[in-house]
């Protein structure tokens, strides 16, 4: 399978490595619009060979040129890109129509499965625990909180039987309110992602944590992705899908 892979920053770098030294793939090239070097271009359309699918690690701004391109071409796209609005994923699940998409916050296969236990949690637990997520990265990332803390939020929300109000860090004098869900973000340091969800009750404390010690894990989760969607019909997936859960 041919794979092209959109953004050549660390992430982008690490996954076209991955490429080079699994059989089950040919590396076809990156895009970085404004750097150049050795397999680097600076649209999709410039890439010499036959481009069979794309891994997404870039910028939202990328949104329509990668989605055109897989649509005009008709290959499957791994979106592993955060921090799009509101509209630009309302795009994502329209144009999935049209073509194969994953589209996910997290391609670690640890963080995926730590969804689905929180999910279980939340409906175990009910409206007897508060529930606090903390997620912690580099200095360096942009976005706040993490698209993974806002998945994990999404998947409590899924399992608790009450309708749940996010309070995005706290400050000031004000009494927390049953239904809350506290999200936190810390920056600082080299920090590769960790995210904690804490599930608060009387006289009892339930952490559920993950940590990423590599981006590595990254780079697994986004091949296992990409060789999914191989011959997949057009639609919406996740790595809950991939993972078969």
């Amino acid at each position: 399978m041919k794979i092209a892979v959109f953004g050549a920053g660390a992430m982008g770098r690490l996954v076209a490595q991955g490429l080079v030294e699994d059989n089950r793939f040919e590396f076809t090239g990156m895009i970085n619009k404004t750097g150049s070097g050795e397999g680097v271009y600076e649209t999709l359309d410039s890439i010499p060979q036959d481009i069979e699918g794309i891994i997404d690690f870039s910028h939202p701004s990328n949104l329509d040129e990668l989605l055109n391109f897989a649509e005009f071409k008709q290959i499957p796209v791994l979106i592993a890109t955060t921090g799009f609005t509101g509209e630009e994923i309302e795009t994502i699940e329209t144009r999935a129509a049209q073509i194969p998409i994953i589209f996910t916050y997290n391609t670690s296969l640890g963080v995926n499965l730590l969804g689905e236990l929180v999910k279980k949690m939340a409906g175990a637990l009910g409206t007897d625990f508060d529930i606090e997520i903390i997620e912690k990265h580099h200095n360096k990332k942009l976005d706040s909180p993490s698209g993974t803390a806002k998945f994990l939020l999404d998947k409590v929300a899924e399992g608790h039987s009450e309708e749940l109000s996010p309070v995005y860090g706290r400050n000031g004098m004000a009494r927390r309110e049953k239904n809350e869900v506290g999200v936190h973000a810390i920056r600082g340091g080299s920090i590769v992602g960790e995210h904690s969800v804490i599930f608060a009750g009387e006289d009892e404390v339930i952490e559920i944590k993950h940590e990423a010690l590599s981006k590595k894990i990254f780079v697994r989760g986004a091949l296992t992705g990409i060789n999914f969607l191989k011959d997949k019909k057009n639609g919406l997936y996740t790595m809950k899908d991939v993972l078969g859960l």
